[in-house]
C-alpha cells in the first residue's frame, strides 16, 4: 500500500525537511510525497484505487501510534493501494474538504505548524509501518 502525503507549502532546506526525509528513508512502504503551493493548484488524484484521504486537522480523532498502525494494516489488508494525507497551509482545510475525508486525524489539541507536522506524520508512518512489521523499536503493550 503506498503511502502519500500531499502538503501544502514548499518544505524547501530546513531542520523538518531533514527529519522528513530521514524518516521517508526508513519507511518500507512506497512513500511519495507531494507539495503543492499554499493556495491553489490541485490536489493530484489518487494513483491507486481503492484509496483513502486522511486529513491532518485540528478538529480530527486523536489515535495511539497502534491505533494509527492498527487502521493501517486493516485498510492494507482490506485492499487499500494508496492512502493519500493531506497536510493543509496555515489555515487548515475548509469544510468541504472535511466533509469529503474518510478520516481526520490530529496530533493532540495543541497547533503545531504545518512544516512540522509533516515531519511528525512521516514519523508516525514510520512507527506505524514498524510496528506492523514486528520491529523491536516501539515500545507497546
Amino acid at each position: 500500500m503506498k503511502l502519500h502525503v500531499v502538503a501544502r507549502g514548499k518544505i524547501g532546506r530546513s531542520p523538518e525537511a531533514d527529519l522528513v526525509d530521514r524518516y521517508a528513508r526508513r519507511i518500507t512502504w512506497p512513500f511519495k510525497v507531494t507539495e503543492l503551493p499554499d493556495t491553489g493548484g490541485t490536489i493530484p488524484p489518487p494513483s491507486a484505487t481503492p484509496s483513502r484521504d486522511v486529513l491532518l486537522d485540528e478538529r480530527g480523532k486523536q489515535l495511539s501510534s497502534e491505533e494509527f498502525a492498527a487502521l493501517l494494516g486493516r485498510w492494507r489488508d482490506d485492499g487499500v493501494r494508496e492512502v493519500r494525507f493531506l497536510i493543509g497551509a496555515a489555515d487548515g482545510h475548509g469544510d468541504a474538504a472535511r466533509g469529503q475525508a474518510d478520516l481526520l486525524i490530529a496530533f493532540g489539541a495543541m497547533t503545531w505548524p504545518h512544516m512540522l507536522a509533516r515531519a511528525m506524520l512521516a514519523e508516525q508512518l514510520w512507527r506505524a509501518t514498524s510496528i506492523l512489521a514486528g520491529h523491536p523499536y516501539h515500545r507497546s503493550g
